[in-house]
């Protein structure tokens, strides 16, 4: 009886260091790749969960910022990372899902990342100086159709939601105007913040502090019912600007081929933090709202996603060369 416990038990530990090499996964630091300047909704978001990220895997988790084209150098960085876990991207409705439609080449294609979670989502909203004499929706249209020539609009990159909400809305109200774009929403607020534009559709969060400051006039959101913490500012349907509503999200995402067991433990640890009550907290303040949803259900989102912008890039005729 002995005998056979002692080739049990060896042939446990065979089969245990037969297992999965990814089991001690993470034995060291984490790099959590920013598609984006520093202060738009996709830094924002991933800093407050790095820390927390780390603190869970008992392992630090590095921000780094690659900002540039629309997110595609942040995007392509991660698609030739290994696929070791080590290597994490905050993933966002621009290089995730609208680049697809925008542009005709890209270095990387939808079968390279594997989704993790959703993290955050967002309405946007549209926003305008403080010093300007524009305090409404039919008021900034009637100035664009008033001198099409002076209008132009900012935004976080082209192929970002910014840009395409901001083309849609041209769109949906009958106006041009010429888009400018910036590496991040960070720099563009800035610029709003400068006078260097008319108007600017950017992700809630980025420019909430200068909205609630008043150095930004809140004009519309896109969410399709008003937002507790901005109770005064109309949704665009309400604004007279219909078919405008529009979701950005932000959520983690990995290389393809990245074990299942390394990303169940990322999704059940992000999924802990962006449910917690601090975080949640966080996210609602900043006009957005918690993710967490499983690998599969992140997956199926973001292939609805790439679909309902391709139409919508289609329809504007913006695809263009990369």
């Amino acid at each position: 009886m002995l005998h056979a416990h002692r080739w049990l038990a060896v042939g446990a530990m065979a089969a245990a260091l037969a297992g999965p090499a990814h089991a001690a996964w993470p034995e060291r630091p984490i790099t959590l790749i920013i598609p984006a300047s520093p202060g738009g909704t996709t830094d924002i978001s991933a800093r407050l969960i790095a820390d927390k990220l780390g603190a869970r895997l008992g392992q630090q988790v590095i921000v780094e910022n690659r900002a540039g084209a629309a997110g595609i150098i942040g995007a392509q960085a991660l698609a030739r990372a290994k696929p070791d876990g080590y290597t994490l991207l905050m993933g966002n409705i621009g290089p995730n899902a609208i680049n697809y439609a925008l542009y005709k080449t890209l270095p990387y294609k939808p079968a390279d990342f594997a989704p993790v979670t959703l993290v955050i989502s967002v309405p946007n909203v549209l926003v305008v100086n403080e010093a300007s004499p524009v305090r409404t929706v039919a008021e900034l249209k009637a100035e664009a159709l008033r001198d099409p020539s002076k209008v132009s609009f900012g935004s976080s990159g082209a192929g970002q939601s910014p840009h395409l909400s901001a083309e849609l809305f041209k769109q949906r109200a009958g106006i041009s105007g010429t888009h400018i774009p910036y590496k991040g929403a960070g720099p563009a607020v800035a610029a709003l913040l400068g006078r260097q534009f008319t108007f600017m559709i950017d992700n809630l969060p980025s420019s909430m502090p200068y909205i609630q400051s008043g150095k930004l006039r809140a004009l519309a959101v896109t969410s399709g019912k008003r937002l507790a913490e901005l109770p005064d500012v109309p949704t665009m349907a309400e604004a007279g600007v219909q078919d405008m509503v529009v979701t950005a999200w932000f959520g983690l995402v990995a290389p393809a081929g990245t074990p299942d067991g390394v990303v169940d433990k990322l999704y059940a640890a992000t999924r802990d933090i962006v449910r917690s009550p601090e975080i949640r907290e966080r996210f609602k303040a900043m006009g957005g709202q918690a993710g967490g949803n499983t690998p599969a259900e992140f997956s199926a989102f973001i292939d609805q996603e790439r679909a309902r912008w391709k139409q919508i890039v289609d329809a504007a005729g913006l695809a263009q060369e990369q």
